[in-house]
């Protein structure tokens, strides 16, 4: 008999778990089991390892259907427990979240090893993503691989200043009231031309129009909350 690839799918909409085993079936033959659980996803891996294990996993990120009775309620919880349980399965988020922060969170901490968005995820881009996993390689989409370098290069520009200038200035009607707020380490003032430096160097990083956009993107990116 085939060794077929086994997968198991988890998202709590049936019109996604549809979408995506008609577009494994456009790939190949595989042995695929879906639920609408994460509590029945990590039961069902560990239930498996001992006969025949799941080989990769796709799940999405938030699910709607937790009771007071779920011990895991989302995608992100289920890959912890998954992870701390050392069970020996490639995962894939499938998901519609693309806020930069959550993306960021969620590939620096859980190390998924694929990030899809179901929004512009078709048979071509899952079979990718599926060949690249069994070879025990990383994919993201390209919004989320464009998401997660802006992320990185935008954390590597920003110090301690930067960061102040960014909390404070929501808080000041003038940008000059900064000047006496904004300190550096030795507890000695930042001049005001220097913030003003610091603030046109930030727009440029971050392809703000004015200071409002600036503060606007410095959120999305989870620089500041």
């Amino acid at each position: 008999m085939e060794n077929k690839i086994k997968i198991l799918v988890v998202d709590d909409h049936q019109l996604v778990i549809q979408g995506i085993l008609c577009s494994l079936k456009d790939i190949g033959d595989f042995d695929v089991v879906t639920t609408n659980s994460c509590d029945e996803a990590f039961l069902l891996i560990k239930q498996s390892q001992n006969t025949k294990p799941f080989q990769l996993l796709f799940t999405d990120l938030s699910f709607d259907n937790s009771t007071e009775q779920t011990k895991l309620d989302g995608g992100e919880e289920l890959i912890k427990a998954i992870k701390n349980n050392g069970l020996d399965i490639k995962i894939a988020v499938i998901t519609g979240h693309t806020e930069t922060n959550r993306v960021y969170n969620v590939i620096s901490n859980l190390n998924p090893n694929a990030y899809l968005l179901k929004s512009k995820c078709d048979a071509a881009e899952i079979g990718f993503a599926l060949t690249k996993m069994l070879a025990n390689d990383y994919y993201y989409t390209h919004e989320i691989h464009q998401k997660i370098m802006r992320r990185n290069i935008v954390q590597i520009q920003m110090d301690d200043i930067a960061i102040q200038v960014l909390k404070e200035l929501p808080n000041q009607p003038k940008i000059s009231n900064l000047e006496g707020v904004i300190k550096k380490s030795d507890g000695s003032i930042v001049k005001l031309r220097s913030i003003e430096t610091k603030l046109a160097n930030l727009r440029t990083d971050l392809n703000a129009n004015n200071n409002t956009d600036l503060i606007l993107k410095a959120k999305e990116l989870g620089v500041i909350d």
